[in-house]
Parts: structure tokens; sequence; C-alpha cells
């Protein structure tokens, strides 16, 4: 190049880049080694008006050095093991050889104690307003697998990086800093920068840098890089590229999304709808290039159907790909461009993307089904599921949190929500919550303000505060409670219509608002079900009346467009003419529906099931009312006839759930259930059980796993044995017993414990237990378990003959009948071989397998390899007259998933070595479980 020429493109450098940070960078990859050699140069410019002494610097890399990061201790809170489970070479890290100024003057720099992946620099010389601070740095990153969070490098040996490289912090009066935490939301300034890497000839580099020049010898090449004002620059450096680019009128996209069902020509036309609803929605891109990849889109999917294998999506797949492709270019462009604080002001981009998600799917596809080609199907057709629209489901998802009490406010830390709170509920109260204002401003003027705030504040850090400043600038309604009440609380909203008082020309209608907040709620008047008029009501304290002209109307309903994400809609609706049934009529549905707020629903499900081995499989209905989203009352009435035992058994339950906010005690709920079903051959039993219980978790902390339950039942057993009975005459047919438990429980996947009181008090014995589990995951992957047990008797007037309410050393009688037995009476056969891990928790049979005083155990176990484990017991059993016995056993435990699915193999005993006995495969036991609930659970504890 001519030193003329050089020279010019330096001078034009350095005007843009005067009051801009800059980021220079030089990589060399070596992918065996999986390791780049970075020379880097960052020039602060400090843009505040304080003097600054230090600069912090993001080195996010270097979150997954080891197993005590925030990263790593956000995995094990998600029952994530594989980071844990992980060889250190797997893992990554970022090694600093040196860090000067621009005089080459070493700076002192080091990593803050709980947060490694943050870098602290002292500086020399102090940085005044206005100016700028140049550090060298030298440094090898080792990248980790991508199997952890989707960046890093693939079996293949294919590099997708992001959050890569060492970036300064944010400075606005105080640093913004925070640890990786697999949350997509490293907050940086913007940057010029430019980039030199170096890598292997069979490699090709994707990135939405410029790519200015590429230089080659016979085995690597360099390319050089160049972009202005970025925060985000993801490199995709692979050896087969299924990266296609569509260049339109407005930026080019590339992505690698998949799209096999569609042409290259119909991926270019839905490329460019999307480039222009984008564009002029949410204004010019300011960078050429928007790089979509599968992670991204893999980080933040369509939910629901929507994630169907496709042999089976209801969904076109053209509809499929332009969704997926929107939403994802939203989030990439929204990220690009709005430079909020991520993890404290998240709820503003999030709200954005949905809200326009929704307004595309309204002015392209209106009437696209949730359920989409599905809703035409007979039989699924008559579900009020498939009358809803697409854009429902957002709402569907939000309150499946809110009915759980378990939705957070929009203000929370992105790091301190749920999983599903953060990856979906809180992404779609934000979304929906736009539309609701929206609809309560009214004028298009919402879609201005985020217009204007966008075009105003592009590529300058800004906050939520901006945006509320222009919102209330173009409207004189009252938008207050949109900030403090929808996003800054968790407050639900929810009203009702008290009371309607009709006149010959008028209507007076009371409304109740149920919580505290001042969200307006929007009146529907209605004739024949169609609308006749559209108001909005605010300020409603407790109650408010309001007077309407009756004019024709003969119904009215608040949110009757369920625009308001409100916690009941079923009482929000009012016929001024009839009773109750035609107010709100049955409506009897086959299976399990969503629910509808204008019915009182009978869902009535066909039950096919394998009860036990004496009842065999048991055929009957299940009449309910419990909806896809939970409600606070339930019932459930289950008549079923079992083949086997040739009888009809069942059960009945009824309960009630109060929700409670902002407080450590979150449900108190209380109902009664009864059953009737066989406990052996020709036995039955009759149970019923009022019960009442209180639960509590960390008000401060939602993500924290414990919690605090308290149990007080009533349980009344009547057994009656037949003709054909295979066990004797019961001693103690009827009996009833009066249950309090006091749970405390933390089911870490580290560290996990649990324990409990137990107090029993019956007409002919009272007891009192104490329970203790206490489970390690040590850092070299071993586990180690510890149980205790000590239970005793206050008073014991029971028959001496019969063990039927003592504490059970390997096998408890379940005399209340809690637990899921399959062959609760059996003593021989692989049902007697089931375990469940309580009193006692033996898994040998010994010669005392009960006490009728007092009993105190432990079992103990530790990995031998992998999932394979030694197990150890002993303990003391006390019965009346005999002296306490001494006991013990020891064996082989395969986990195979862990409190679900395990095998134990004794060895030594009290009887001596077993495994060389008779009948060796008789002494084996079995752990296992089949309830949908708990296995269900295995799920639900990585989102919630």
């Amino acid at each position: 190049m001519p030193k003329r020429l050089f020279l010019f493109n330096l001078f034009i450098w350095s005007l843009y880049a005067f009051g801009q940070n800059s980021i220079d960078l030089k990589v060399s990859v070596d992918v065996d080694t999986k390791t780049l050699q970075i020379d880097q140069t960052i020039t602060y410019f400090n843009q505040s008006s304080d003097t600054l002494s230090v600069i912090y610097l993001n080195d996010w890399n270097n979150a997954y050095s080891t197993k005590k990061t925030p990263l790593a201790n956000r995995f094990t809170e998600e029952f994530n093991d594989k980071f844990h489970f992980a060889k250190s070479e797997q893992r990554g890290y970022t090694v600093v050889t040196k860090l000067e100024d621009d005089l080459n003057n070493p700076l002192k720099f080091s990593t803050l104690e709980e947060h490694p992946d943050v870098i602290k620099v002292e500086l020399k010389a102090p940085l005044y307003p206005n100016e700028a601070y140049t550090i060298s740095l030298d440094y090898e990153l080792v990248v980790p697998d991508d199997n952890f969070t989707g960046y890093g490098i693939s079996p293949e040996k294919n590099f997708n990086l992001k959050y890569w490289y060492i970036t300064p912090a944010v400075y606005n009066g105080e640093w913004q800093y925070y640890s990786n935490k697999n949350l997509d939301d490293l907050y940086i300034p913007p940057s010029n920068m430019t980039m030199e890497i170096n890598l292997p000839l069979n490699y090709q580099l994707i990135s939405e840098l410029q790519t200015t020049n590429i230089k080659q010898t016979p085995e690597r090449q360099t390319f050089n890089l160049f972009g202005k004002d970025r925060v985000n620059t993801n490199l995709i450096l692979t050896q087969r590229s299924s990266f296609k680019y569509v260049q339109t009128d407005n930026f080019t996209i590339y992505s690698d999304l998949s799209s096999e069902a569609i042409t290259f020509e119909e991926k270019a036309l839905i490329t460019d709808k999307i480039t222009q609803y984008i564009t002029k929605n949410l204004g010019e891109y300011p960078h050429e290039r928007l790089l979509i990849t599968k992670s991204d889109y893999k980080k933040d999917p369509l939910y629901g159907l929507n994630q169907l294998p496709e042999f089976i999506l209801p969904f076109p797949a053209s509809f499929q790909y332009e969704l997926k492709l929107l939403k994802t270019a939203l989030n990439n462009y929204l990220e690009n461009t709005l430079l909020i604080n991520p993890r404290k002001d998240y709820w503003l981009r999030d709200g954005i993307q949905i809200y326009y998600l929704m307004k595309y799917v309204e002015l392209n596809y209106p009437d696209t089904k949730l359920l989409g080609k599905l809703a035409n199907i007979w039989g699924v057709r008559s579900f009020h599921a498939a009358d809803l629209k697409y854009n429902d489901q957002f709402n569907l998802f939000y309150m499946q949190m809110a009915r759980t009490n378990l939705h957070q406010s929009l203000t929370t830390s992105k790091d301190s929500l749920l999983k599903f709170n953060s990856n979906i509920a809180g992404k779609y109260k934000a979304g929906i919550g736009l539309n609701y204002l929206d609809a309560f401003v009214n004028a298009n003027i919402l879609e201005t303000t985020i217009s204007e705030y966008l075009k105003k504040d592009k590529l300058q850090i800004t906050n939520s505060n901006r945006f509320r400043a222009v919102l209330e600038s173009k409207t004189d309604k009252d938008v207050d409670w949109f900030f403090k009440d929808y996003v800054g609380s968790r407050t639900h909203m929810d009203f009702k219509i008290k009371k309607v008082e009709k006149t010959e020309d008028s209507v007076t209608i009371t409304i109740k608002n149920k919580r505290n907040n001042s969200m307006p709620v929007s009146l529907f008047t209605l004739k024949n079900d169609s609308i006749l008029s559209k108001s909005w009501l605010e300020h409603i304290g407790k109650t408010k009346s309001f007077t309407i002209p009756r004019d024709s109307l003969d119904k009215l309903a608040l949110n009757y467009d369920n625009t308001i994400p409100e916690f009941n809609l079923r009482d929000n609706y009012k016929a001024l003419d009839g009773s109750f049934l035609t107010n709100k009529p049955f409506q009897f549905r086959l299976f399990k529906d969503i629910e509808d707020p204008y019915y009182n629903q009978v869902f009535i499900m066909p039950q096919v099931e394998f009860n036990n081995i004496y009842d065999g499989i048991v055929l009957g209905t299940k009449f309910y009312n419990k909806s896809v989203l939970r409600k606070k009352l339930n019932y459930r009435f289950s008549p079923v006839y079992a083949l086997k035992s040739k009888s009809l058994t069942g059960s009945a339950s009824m309960s009630f759930t109060h929700y409670l906010d902002d407080m450590d005690l979150f449900t108190v709920s209380y109902g009664a259930s009864a059953k009737y079903n066989s406990f052996a051959e020709d036995s039955f039993v009759t149970i019923f059980t009022p019960s009442l219980s209180f639960s509590f978790r960390d008000n401060e902390n939602y993500r924290s796993n414990q919690r605090r339950n308290i149990n007080l039942r009533y349980i009344s057993i009547s057994r009656e044995v037949g003709e054909n009975a295979i066990i004797e005459d019961l001693l103690e047919p009827d009996y009833s017993v009066v249950n309090l438990r006091y749970v405390n429980t933390n089911p870490g996947l580290v560290d996990f414990y649990r324990w409990f009181y137990d107090v029993q008090f019956a007409n002919k014995f009272g007891k009192v237990a104490v329970n203790y589990e206490y489970r390690k995951l040590t850092e070299n992957n071993r586990q180690f378990n510890l149980r205790f047990f000590a239970g005793t008797f206050l008073y014991n007037n029971t028959d001496s003959s019969s063990d039927y309410f003592s504490f059970a050393l390997d096998r408890p009688t379940d005399y209340l009948f809690d637990y899921n037995y399959l062959g609760r009476s059996e003593d021989s056969g692989i049902f007697s071989q089931q375990i469940i891990i309580a009193e006692g928790g033996f898994k040998s049979q010994l010669e005392t397998p009960f006490a009728n005083q007092w009993m105190t155990t432990a079992n103990m176990s530790t990995t031998i390899w992998k999932y394979v484990e030694a197990y150890g017991d002993l303990g003391l059993v006390k019965n009346k007259g005999i002296g306490a016995a001494f006991v013990y056993d020891s064996g082989i435990k395969v986990d195979l998933v862990t409190d679900y699915f395990e095998l134990y193999f004794p060895i030594y005993s009290n009887l001596g070595w077993e495994i060389g006995q008779p009948n060796y495969d008789q002494k084996i036991r079995i752990k296992f479980t089949l309830d949908p609930q708990s296995l269900l659970g295995l799920f639900r504890r990585r989102w919630y």
C-alpha cells in the first residue's frame, strides 16, 4: 500500500475513533490444543464525569476454569451435571501473560475472588473524563467443549465463539461487571474492532465483521476483519460451512438455520420480508450483516408445539422457518443495537422482541391456531385449545408460572430468575405487557415510542427509564401502573364483576380489584356474543362502581379479548338476565383441556392403569376440573374396576390452595381424600384423609431448592378381609392416626440434604421419629451418602404378637398407605424385593426386622466407579423385654437414576456372606418408581 494512502486511512480511522473505545486483536488458532494465542490492545475512553484509577475487564472464557466458578454453580443449581463430571481438558480457561500500558509499563491486575472471570486492572496514571487509556495484553485462551453452553469447540473441532476475548466493562457512575452464568448477557460498551486471525487453511470463517483482507500460505490463512460500534462479535470457524447468506435492500443475513423443506427462493422471500419488517419497526440496522446461528435459536427457541419433530409438526415448514428466523433476528438485532444492562434491564429488550413477534403473526397469520393444522382434525376441534390463536400461547406459558406462584417481577436480576422465567415466562410477560400497554394508550403511541427510542439511543448505553420518558412525552394517560405494578412487582392482575344493578336505561357495574395494584381493566358490552363497546376502567381500589347506558346489551365482560394476562378469568363475565347456570353453564369435555373461562368445565378421562398386583389392570373414568393451568380449587372422582380382583374400587379428593405473595410462607393447602382399593388378595382398605399443609421457601431467592413443609393430617383406615384372602384375620382392622410432620429439604446436585420430624398419635400407640439424609458430590466425582434414622414409641399398647405398627428395619409395613408398593403384602417374588428407603433403610432381610420399642440406624454409601457404589448399614433394634440388637449389612449399589431406579446387591451382614447363600437372586433389592409425577420431577427440577 502506498505510504500516502496508508497515512490517509490512519487519519480517517483516528477521526471516527476519537471518543470511541477500540479493540485490536491478533489471534492465532491452534486446533489440536483448542488454544487461541491473543495479542490485544484495548483503548478505553472515559465518557463519564469521574476520574478512574482502575478498569475492570470481562474475561468470560475463564468462567469455565474450575468447578467452583459462578458458571459451574449455575449448572449445579439447574441439575446439569455435564460440567461437574467433565474432565479438566474439556473445560476452558485463560492465562494472561502480559498486561501493560501504552508506555510498556506493567500494570498490576488480579481476578476478583467472587468473579474469577473479571479482571481488575490498576492504572499507573488517573484516567480523566473524556480521555482514553490504552492497555496491551498477551494471553492464552483455552476454549471449552461446546456441550456445556453451545459455545466452544465441537467434537468435530469446529469453533463457535461468543464472549471469548477480553473486553472492558461498562462504567456509568459505577462499574457494571458480573460473571458469566450462561445467560448470554455480557454488558460492554461499543467498540471499534480490528481483528487479525490466523487459522488452518482448511477452515472457513463466518463473522458479522467486514473482511478487509485475506492472506494464505500453504498451511495457514490470515483474515483481517473490521467493525464499527460492535458489542457482539460471534465468530464461527468451521471445516464445512452450512451458512447461507441472503442480501436484501436493508441488510444481509447469514444463517445456518435448518430449512430442508423449503427452497432457497422461498428462503430469500422470507428473509426479505423479515428484514423489511424489522427495519420498518425498529429502524435501520447500523451494520451490514446480521449473523443468525442454530446455537442462537437453540438458546431462545419457539416453545410449545413448534418443538415437535418435523414429521408431526402441525405448522407448515415455511411458517416454522419464518418464525424461527424472525424471533432470532429480532433478538440479535436488539442485542447489537439496544445497549441496556442485559442482566438488570433485560425486560425491555425481551418485551420488544416478543411484542413484535406477536404483531408479525397478527399481521401475516391472523388465522393461525395454537394447535396449527391439528385444530381442524375431528375430535381435536371440539377442544377449547383448538379455538385459541397462535399468540395465545404467550399468555399460557406466563400463566403457567403465575398459577403456581412461581412468577417473578421483571426487575428481578436475570441471574436470580428461575430458568423457566428467564427463558420463557418472563420474556412472554414482558411482551404481552407491552401489548397490554399498547391497547391501553392506543393510537399507535407505543410503536412510535419504541421506534423513536431505538433511533435516538441506538448504539448508546441506555436504560428503560429513557424509554419511559419517551412514552410519557407522547400520551396524557397515566402509565405509572405499567412500570410500578406490572414491571416492578410480581402482583397478579385479577378483577371481578362483583355486582350488577339494572334500570331501564342504565347499568351500574361494581368491579372488585382482588389485588393491591392500580392497573386498568377493559370492560366490554356484548349483544348475542358480539362486541358493542369497549372502554378502559382505571384507578380501581378495592371496589369501584361505573354506570353505563343499557342500550341493547345483554352481557358484560372484563378483559373479553384476554389482552390482559389476568390470573383468573372465570369471574369476569355477567349475563344481565339469567341464573347461575345460564351465566356459566356446565360443560363436559373428554380429556383435559385449556380452561374456557365462560363455562364450568368438567373433564372426563378414561383410565387404564396398573394399580398393584392384586387389582392388576384397572379400568375406569376420572371426573375432574383440573385444566392445563392450575386452579386453586381442584376436585377429582375416579371410580375404577379392577380386572384381577374383580372389584369396584376408586378414589376421590378435593383441595383448595391459597397462594401468598412476598413472604416465606407461599402456599396453604387444605382438603380431603378418600380411597378404596385392595392391599392383598381379596382384602380391601378404605382410607379417608383430611389434611392441612403449609409450604415455605426463601422469598428472597427463588432459585434456592430449599423447601420447608408442615403437614397435619388425620388418617382413618378401615380394612376388610374376604373369604378368599391369603392373609390371616387382621388384629387391627380399623384404626385412625393423627400425623404431624415437618420436612426441611434442599435437594441440590452437589449438596443434598433432607430431614424431618414425624409425630403420630393413635388410640393404641404414639411414636416420634427423626430422619436425616445428606448427599455430597465431590470435585473428583465421588458421591457420599449418609442417612440417619431414630424412632421411639411414646406408648405402645398394640398386640405384642403383631409388628404391624412397629418400626421396620428393611421393609415398612406402611400402615398409613403412603408408599407406592406394587406388592404390599408379598413375601416372595420380585414385588417382595421392591425397597423403599424409609425407617431403618436396611437392604438385607435380617432376623430382627422390627422394633416395637425403639430403633436407630445409619445408612452409608460411596462411589466405587461411576454409578457403582458400596453401601453399608448399621443400627440398634430394641424390642420389649429383649436387649438391644446390633444389626449391620453391606453390599453393592448400582445407581442407575438416583432416587428413581437403583439396585442393591447384599454381600455381608448379620446373616454372614449372603452372596454365597442359597436363593441369592431373591435377596437382591430393587428401588424404582412408576409414578408419572415423580418421573416428571426429573424434568421439572431443571426448570423450576
